[in-house]
């Protein structure tokens, strides 16, 4: 799976998300956190970029003591932590135990139903039948907590299964043994 770079916004959110909880940080202190990270880019692109997520609810700003701060808002973490989940995550040794997600979104979530799929394609899950996927490998910690933030966990299952007929074709397919 090739990695893809993330957005200059995502880098943003993304690091933003690190600091979330507890911590409000200045607009200088988020350009060089940002510099630090490695992230390409001028300072008025980023300047720019912070703009833009303040324009969309991503960020806002937080006037303490005569300072301006940035802060992410709850859209914003949300944002962040789905890039987080997008992620490809480093294979471990795989246990021979298949993990299977079943899902049933209603239709009126057309939106989340389409993310969520990206979201196990982004992490190596295989379509099996048209709200079933399959991996042998667990789906990222980033992206389970995605689902809980969204509430979307009520409409999901998870399985860890042992064995599945016939898995020789999906074995091959995840170049497992």
């Amino acid at each position: 799976m090739a990695k893809k770079d993330f957005t200059l916004t995502s880098k943003i959110l993304m690091t933003l998300l690190s600091v979330a909880d507890t911590l409000v940080l200045p607009p200088h202190e988020v350009r060089r956190r940002l510099r630090s990270g490695n992230l390409s880019g001028d300072g008025r692109q980023i300047s720019r970029t912070v703009y833009y997520l303040a324009q969309k609810g991503f960020i806002k700003y937080v006037d303490k003591n005569n300072e301006r701060f940035v802060k992410l808002t709850q859209k914003g973490q949300l944002e962040a932590l789905l890039a987080k989940a997008r992620l490809p995550q480093a294979r471990q040794k795989w246990d021979g135990k298949w993990r299977l997600i079943i899902f049933d979104i209603p239709e009126d979530s057309n939106t989340r139903r389409a993310f969520f799929r990206a979201l196990l394609k982004k992490n190596g899950f295989l379509q099996l039948q048209q709200s079933v996927y399959i991996s042998p490998y667990p789906l990222n910690r980033e992206a389970l907590k995605y689902l809980q933030e969204t509430r979307l966990t009520g409409y999901i299952r998870i399985l860890k299964v042992e064995e599945i007929d016939n898995d020789v074709d999906l074995k091959k397919k995840f170049g497992l043994k």
